[in-house]
């Protein structure tokens, strides 16, 4: 779920803009899963353009006035979505911490990095939504240390019926600034894809472990 359609096609055109999203249906990216994909995604070149970060969090900070008004902490789940997270905890004036993919093997073998008192009511904040795994594992942590997960916001989802499946499955409130669907509209309409490219990259979404050009 997008948090607001003006927001959702005005974040991505300028993810296409400073190519945080690139878009090559005809010759594919390789992720590290192996999946072929017509679309990369790396919102952390968005940080090196102070305008665009800015509005990210911004967005988000309202979103979060809205949405999840008892918010205590701000947790950003690492790496992708640690400096983005505090600039809305700064916006807010709340705490900030990180979660690790996994404990840390050495010093205190931490997950959860920062101070983070049990009871907190806590937002998550996530660069990118693909199968949902790495979000829900950052949620997961933060509940067994004692916390109430309000719910989770994220720059960008790719909208696969796994990611929702298991938000809904594990009773999970999350949006995004804006989705896979929008991205290719406007890229369409700016002229960054062709018709024919976009048939393309509507086929991937449909089985993006089995797409070939």
């Amino acid at each position: 779920m997008i948090c607001n359609k003006d927001t959702a096609k005005k974040t991505a055109k300028q993810l296409l803009s400073v190519n945080a999203i690139k878009l090559q249906p005809k010759d594919p990216f390789t992720w590290a899963s192996g999946w072929k994909s017509p679309i990369y995604c790396d919102n952390r070149i968005t940080l090196s353009y102070p305008e665009i970060r800015q509005f990210l969090s911004e967005q988000f900070a309202t979103q979060i006035l809205d949405d999840f008004p008892e918010t205590e902490v701000i947790a950003g789940v690492a790496t992708g979505a640690i400096a983005i997270g505090v600039l809305v905890a700064e916006k807010l004036n709340l705490p900030f911490v990180y979660v690790r993919p996994e404990v840390k093997g050495h010093g205190r073998k931490n997950q959860i990095e920062g101070f983070l008192e049990i009871n907190k009511k806590v937002t998550v904040i996530e660069d990118l939504i693909s199968t949902g795994m790495s979000s829900m594992n950052a949620v997961k942590a933060l509940k067994e240390n004692g916390n109430e997960v309000l719910g989770l916001l994220a720059i960008f989802t790719y909208g696969f019926p796994q990611a929702i499946q298991l938000f809904e499955l594990e009773k999970v409130k999350f949006k995004t600034l804006s989705n896979y669907d929008i991205l290719l509209d406007e890229a369409l309409s700016i002229n960054y894809i062709k018709e024919d490219e976009l048939e393309l990259l509507k086929k991937w979404k449909e089985k993006p472990d089995a797409f070939s050009v």
